[in-house]
């Protein structure tokens, strides 16, 4: 049974769920700071109903990428970055119960979405919408997001504004420009996780038409763009504190630069070397955690002030 239960959370990728909570408890914590409240019960719900989509869409992703023969055909992959979560090329999960399992997620995720809609405003359904549309159409043949070269930004869209926004508005029950605003230094961090882990599957991308930004820009200049959104990140958070839009506190985010700077080398040096580019993959993915973490954290300073 315990090996069954690590199996399952391999397929959903779970240490990748930090895409989630990190924008949920920022969402959170802005509404916090402004007054508002702290509803404990819709808070966990709203996680729970973004971890169920966020597994969902890992999970229809291997799927769709097993039709496709992506997976199959990647052999530059790696672990845990790159390459989907391997339990189908591996035998060690069907293709048919990847799907079940993804829908059923989609189901409980939706479930979840409706209920907190049907208490604090529907304007949470075309939130959790855009989200289901862009997790089924992401890699889904004929229409892939990812292939048509945008998916990068429909993950910055709803892992980073949307799930911000939509924290907020459940516990507000209203709509504000602050989150939208203070989300963009998360949305562009992990629209930079993505794009930096689409080099070492950019052969196999490639191959069966999934011309994704790093496929069609090529690698060398790829990390050139791969550098200009790292930086982006930093001038969104500085520009939303000089027009007074973000508290100031979260320029605790901010020397989170120097661990970003250090990706950007390595991303400039080795973006055509699969293995060296890993300080690049994982630091990526640190940099967008402490970023979002520390920007909470200066939104509970603000809110205890």
């Amino acid at each position: 049974m315990n090996e069954r239960i690590k199996l399952w959370i391999a397929e959903t990728r779970a240490p990748f769920f930090t895409a989630t909570i990190i924008p949920i408890l920022l969402g959170a914590a802005i509404a916090w700071a402004r007054g508002e409240p702290f509803h404990w019960g819709l808070f966990f719900l709203t996680l729970l109903g973004g971890l169920f989509m966020h597994a969902g869409a890992n999970m229809i992703n291997d799927y769709m990428d097993h039709l496709r023969g992506t997976d199959a055909a990647n052999v530059e992959f790696v672990r845990p970055f790159t390459g989907g979560s391997r339990m189908i090329q591996e035998g060690l999960l069907t293709a048919r119960q990847i799907l079940t399992a993804s829908i059923l997620c989609f189901v409980l995720g939706s479930v979840i979405g409706v209920y907190l809609a049907s208490l604090r405003g529907w304007s949470i359904l075309l939130i959790g919408a855009i989200g289901l549309f862009s997790a089924v159409f992401y890699v889904t043949p004929g229409f892939a997001l990812s292939a048509l070269g945008v998916g990068e930004m429909f993950i910055g869209l709803n892992f980073g504004v949307l799930m911000t926004l939509g924290a907020y508005i459940v516990q507000t029950s209203r709509f504000s420009w602050e989150p939208v605003i203070a989300s963009l230094p998360v949305a562009l961090l992990i629209a930079a996780v993505l794009y930096i882990n689409e080099f070492q599957d950019a052969a196999a991308d490639g191959s069966v038409g999934r011309r994704h930004l790093v496929v069609r820009l090529g690698k060398r200049l790829g990390a050139q763009g791969y550098a200009a959104v790292m930086v982006a990140v930093y001038l969104s958070l500085l520009l939303g504190v000089f027009l007074n839009s973000v508290t100031p506190w979260a320029l605790l985010g901010l020397p989170t630069a120097w661990l970003a700077y250090k990706a950007i080398r390595v991303a400039l040096a080795h973006y055509d070397d699969s293995q060296q580019l890993v300080p690049a993959n994982a630091g990526t993915i640190q940099i967008h955690m402490l970023t979002g973490l520390l920007m909470t954290v200066g939104y509970m300073i603000e809110g205890f002030l």
